[in-house]
This record gives structure tokens, C-alpha cells and sequence, in this order.
């Protein structure tokens, strides 16, 4: 009895779940801007969403912010989000990746308490699979290898070959 009151009692007053893969976070001139994609691997043609969560030196999001951004590929920018106000310190924006690959995202916060001059923060962001073909090949061989094993002690009498005459 005593456990199960003991188990109750939280032990972590925050928890946090896993960064996903393709996001990043980066402090400077007294704010941290965290991006992401959902999915976490966007497909190249289909709408995808950009996470951008902007908060104080002390992690507490900002009450509002003026956001732009720039998408480069290969050195050439592709594409811009002009920048815009929002309430809160936590903003989706649906986007499109054309290419395949690795793009730099520059984030542009105007008008920042403290901030004299425009803060840009740069993130690299991979519309590609980084386990690509090998790991489901990996997990497919794996699967394959653990059926003919299983086949091979139960089933022994079945594989038997008959000798032909």
C-alpha cells in the first residue's frame, strides 16, 4: 500500500518528449529559436509543416515576435516567408520542399526586446530519409533470416528432401 501511494507521488515536476530528428535549436542575442518538420522527414512534393518555437534566454516562450525566413538550397535561395507578427512563441507554417537533399533555413526575428539589429539563426534542414533503403532492406533480411530459422526447428520433417528415383 505504501508503494502504490509512493508510486503516485510525481518524482519530475517537467518532462520533455525526444527531439525529432530533423529539428534543431539555437541561442543568440538573449532568444532560442527551435525549428522542426512534421514528418520529421518531409516528402519532397507534399505539404509539410515547419515548427518555429521562439523563447527567452530562461525558456519561457515570448508573447509575440515578428518572423521571417529564407530557404537556400545548394547556395541559391528557393524560397522566403516574409516576415509577419505572431501571438505566442510557438508558430506552424504549412511548406512544400521541392528538392531532395539539405537546405538552410535562415530565421529572422525583427523588433526583439534588447535586439538593436535583425537576429538571424541558421539550421540545416534534410527532406531525405537518413536510414534511406538500408535499414528497411536490414529489417526486411532480418525478418526473412528469423522465418527460416523458425521454419527449420518446427517444421524439420517438411524440409526433408525425398530422393528421386
Amino acid at each position: 500500500m505504501i508503494f502504490l501511494a509512493l508510486a503516485t507521488v510525481p518524482v519530475f515536476s517537467e518532462a520533455y518528449g525526444h527531439s525529432m530528428f530533423n529539428s534543431a535549436e539555437s541561442t543568440f542575442g538573449g532568444y532560442r529559436v527551435q525549428v522542426a518538420t512534421s514528418p520529421e522527414f518531409p516528402q519532397i512534393g507534399e505539404t509539410s509543416q515547419i515548427l518555429f518555437r521562439i523563447t527567452d534566454i530562461d525558456f519561457e516562450e515570448v508573447d509575440s515576435f515578428t518572423l521571417g525566413a529564407r530557404i537556400f538550397y545548394n547556395g541559391q535561395q528557393i524560397n522566403a516567408i516574409p516576415p509577419k507578427s505572431y501571438q505566442g512563441g510557438h508558430v506552424e507554417m504549412d511548406f512544400v520542399w521541392e528538392n531532395s537533399g539539405n537546405h538552410i533555413v535562415r530565421v529572422d526575428l525583427y523588433d526583439m526586446d534588447g535586439a538593436t539589429e535583425v537576429l538571424t539563426y541558421v539550421f540545416n534542414m534534410g527532406t531525405q530519409n537518413p536510414f534511406g533503403y538500408i535499414f528497411f532492406i536490414a529489417i526486411t533480411v532480418g525478418a526473412l533470416s528469423l522465418l527460416v530459422v523458425v521454419t527449420y526447428i518446427y517444421f524439420p520433417e517438411k524440409l526433408k528432401f525425398k530422393p528421386r528415383s
